[in-house]
Formats: structure tokens, sequence, C-alpha cells
């Protein structure tokens, strides 16, 4: 094998080994082929050239991998794979003052098995376990849990 051969087979495996660590999740055939082009690069630079040219290109090619690696890591790649985005939302949860079990309210939404009710003056995040109740429905307050309620029809 001639040299540039050699030296695609490692450069090409290095490149899919980046892309297995970077980009592709998991363990694919991509990073096992990476892997598989460096260890045939080598194999081939010590059978045609000798423990001397073999170290060598071992040698290179481990630094050469630590090269692109640090350099994947200090240039902005996280920042373009990462979202940046904060959560400023919050949840909206039910005034147990306000709503007790037993109450009568109407449905604003189908309820199949989750939609929103309004007990009172609230309007609530409303479940109904084994059911599917329509809009405009009067219901009764089963159960109330922190962030929602579990009615059932008042038929």
């Amino acid at each position: 094998m001639t040299t540039l051969v050699i030296v695609l087979l490692i450069l090409t495996g290095l490149i899919l080994l980046l892309l297995e660590f970077f980009v592709i999740p998991g363990v694919t055939v991509v990073g096992v082929a990476g892997a598989l082009l460096i260890a045939a690069g080598i194999f081939f630079t010590y059978r045609n050239f000798g423990p001397g040219g073999g170290h060598i290109a071992l040698i290179i090619t481990l630094l050469a991998g630590l090269v692109m690696v640090l350099l994947a890591l200090r240039s902005k790649t996280w920042d373009r794979l990462a979202l940046k985005s904060e959560i400023d939302s919050n949840i909206t949860t039910v005034d147990e003052s306000c709503v007790k079990e037993g109450d009568d309210g109407i449905t604003i939404s189908r309820l199949n098995p989750i939609g929103k009710a309004q007990i009172g003056n609230q309007i609530i995040e409303a479940h109904c376990p084994g059911h599917f109740i329509d809009e405009k429905t009067p219901v009764q307050v089963v159960k109330v849990h922190k962030t929602y309620i579990i009615v059932k029809p008042l038929n």
C-alpha cells in the first residue's frame, strides 16, 4: 500500500470517530468503521514500513486524534449543539381554598381525559379518568391535586 492510501485510511477513520463522538449518539457502525480504518492504516504502516514507521504512524495518529478532539471541544461546537433557551414559565397550581371536593363546575374544553374546567372563578386543568366529557358539560370535583383536579360528569 502506498503512503497516500495509509494516510487516507487513518484520516477517514479519525473523521468517522469524531462524527461518532460529537454528532451520532451511541455506538454505531460509523464509530466501529472509524476504529477499523485507523487500525487498518496503522497495521499496513507496520507491515510496509516496519516497526519504526509503524511507531511513528501510531504516535502521529494519537496526536492527530487528540488535537482534533481538543479543537472540537474548544470551538463553538457545543454552543451549536446545546439548547440555550431558559424556561421561565411556571406551573399553575390549584387554589385549594377556592376549589374543594364536591364543588360543581362546567367543562370549558373537551375532557378526553384531560382538558379545562371552570370551577367557581378558576379555570383549572381537569382530568376525568375513564370518561370523555364534551365541552360545556356540568361536572363535579372528585379530588383536588396540587396542579389539577379530577372530575366526574354530573349526569
